[in-house]
């Protein structure tokens, strides 16, 4: 027993093939490929590298294109508009020069000068009266001219209500007055008078025919007594207008009128003065000799 224990030998097991195809860690990776996937890989490589090649020449030729060609599209397109902008400021700065020259023509010199002085809306005025006061220096330039002032001198004449004056290119000047109109009349010392609707005494002469005469103690466009009998005056119809001859205003509060046949109408105060006077163009058809319409719920004749 002992004796066949030690002539046994120990073997190891032999290698079979699938041992043998074992990768070794000292060979190189490459072995590890078969021939078709180690071709697939070149065919990619070469690709890879002919197509950096094309991509290289691609930009070689595009950078010769650029430099042969000149300024790029969008450059030319900023010069465009920055030409486009000069030429647009220098007309600005050239058609400013020209405005600047022709307006010191204008003014200092007498190519359009004040050759006529035209004067509208005259009644009792005369012409030579309004351009005596208008004081405007002949052949003056036009833009020398200070409409303002002009207006200022014009309305200071007692008859004009309002006066407007304008330069009329190339060598006029428009003076367009609006005269007061008498609404009352009022005796004094030195004549008659004239009052106008705002209580303003514009002139002194003969009244127009039919013109009612006012009495009041302080007559003028602060009197509240004279404001008063000018709004009746004012809110009368035309009709019954032409047949006061005269209106009586002591105060505000007692106001009255007298008709060119003697007959009275006994106002009151001016209050609801629109009402009375559609009241009293009634009343005056009906026989009578006062009309009292201070109250105009019930007006009466008598």
């Amino acid at each position: 027993m002992g004796t066949e224990g030690a002539d046994t030998e120990e073997r190891e097991p032999e290698p079979t093939g699938v041992a043998d195809a074992a990768p070794n860690p000292d060979e190189p990776a490459e072995d590890l490929e078969g021939p078709r996937r180690r071709a697939r890989r070149e065919r990619e490589e070469r690709r890879a590298a002919a197509a950096r090649a094309r991509a290289i020449e691609q930009a070689r030729r595009e950078a010769k294109r650029r430099v042969l060609a000149g300024p790029t599209e969008s450059t030319t397109g900023l010069d465009r508009r920055t030409a486009r902008a000069l030429k647009v400021l220098m007309w600005a700065a050239v058609i400013s020069i020209v405005a600047v020259v022709v307006g010191l023509l204008l003014y200092f010199t007498p190519v359009m000068s004040a050759r006529a002085v035209l004067v509208n809306g005259l009644g009792e005025l005369t012409e030579q009266e309004v351009i005596e006061v208008a004081a405007i220096p002949p052949g003056a330039p036009l833009l020398q001219i200070d409409t303002d002032e002009v207006a200022e001198r014009v309305a200071k004449i007692r008859r004009v209500a309002s006066v407007r004056v304008q330069r009329e290119y190339p060598s006029s000047v428009r003076i367009t007055v609006v005269e007061r109109v008498p609404v009352v009349v009022k005796d004094y010392p030195d004549g008659p008078h004239l009052f106008d609707r705002d209580g303003v005494d514009f002139a002194t002469a003969p009244p127009p025919p039919g013109l009612p005469y006012l009495d009041t103690d302080h007559p003028g466009p602060s009197d509240p007594a004279t404001q008063a009998a000018l709004q009746v005056m004012t809110a009368l119809r035309p009709e019954v207008v032409e047949q006061v001859s005269r209106i009586a205003a002591p105060s505000v509060a007692s106001i009255t009128l007298t008709l060119n046949d003697g007959r009275v109408v006994v106002w009151g105060t001016n209050d609801r003065t629109e009402e009375k006077a559609m009241k009293l163009a009634a009343l005056l058809t009906q026989p009578g000799q006062t009309y009292d319409v201070s109250s105009p719920d019930l007006p009466t004749v008598k």
